[in-house]
């Protein structure tokens, strides 16, 4: 990134896979933010010991915060806390990175699976984007021109995946007939485009992008594209947001996927 991307931003999940190599991206960066919350389900737990220790090695800059996507009442706290800590009251830069996966097929998928699922991957994102929404819109308000969107300035960047593509199902399905986390993720799209519609009034981005098959604990050790190499396309991708980029899904490429 040859400028900074943002003076702040958070990213949920961030203790492993994906939401950890973005921390450590945005950290490593020369231009890097000048606030980054770290959240995560557990900050103390064994699952964010790297975490903790890369946040040791950055003081300055990134602070831990207890989110439990699937607890409003988390969320909530959560937002009060960053609030607290933020230099002037704005968050430029949302990354709702957290999410879970179960892979079965409808013959073993049962409710608990689909309501859990949902809880995590539409209903979280959902309310980190409601409860942190009056920091965005300080930060948002701080531009003059309200078509200058960007993640400079304001945005909400939901971590979505191919595997959500309606249109695209028939060629995919049969390599990953996972009903939950398709049907979640195909939600999540809907958000992006709910929020993006409403966000707009005041300046506020908000995208989905599809960081790949990625190998992770969720994405698994046969996945062909390493953490380090999806976060860095997300990132490039994530800097050269425009407003024509709201309510889009992209790749790290910056390819439109389809609905």
């Amino acid at each position: 990134m040859s400028s900074r991307i943002c003076d702040s931003v958070l990213v949920t999940g961030s203790n492993r896979g994906i939401g950890l190599e973005l921390i450590h991206q945005l950290v490593e960066s020369p231009s890097r933010p000048e606030q980054i919350f770290a959240t995560c389900r557990d900050p103390e737990g064994p699952r964010a010991q790297e975490l903790r220790e890369l946040a040791q090695k950055h003081k300055d800059v990134i602070v831990i915060v207890q989110l439990d996507t699937t607890d409003p009442a988390s969320i909530s706290q959560a937002a009060k806390t960053v609030g607290s800590k933020l230099k002037d009251g704005s968050l430029n830069l949302i990354i709702n990175n957290a999410g879970v996966n179960v892979h079965l097929e409808l013959c073993s998928t049962q409710e608990k699976d689909m309501v859990d699922t949902y809880r995590t991957n539409v209903v979280g994102p959902m309310f980190v984007a409601k409860e942190f929404l009056p920091y965005l819109r300080k930060a948002a308000s701080q531009f003059h021109n309200q078509t200058d969107m960007s993640c400079r300035r304001a945005a909400v960047i939901n971590v979505s995946t191919l595997v959500s593509s309606i249109q695209r199902c028939p060629e995919n399905f049969a390599r990953a007939p996972m009903y939950a986390y398709r049907i979640s993720k195909a939600a999540l799209n809907m958000l992006t485009r709910c929020l993006a519609e409403e966000f707009r009034k005041d300046g506020i981005l908000v995208m989905a992008i599809h960081p790949g098959w990625v190998k992770t604990d969720m994405g698994g050790q046969k996945a062909p594209v390493l953490p380090e190499d999806s976060v860095k396309g997300m990132l490039k991708v994530i800097s050269s947001l425009t407003e024509k980029d709201s309510g889009t899904l992209l790749d790290i490429e910056g390819h439109s996927i389809p609905w």
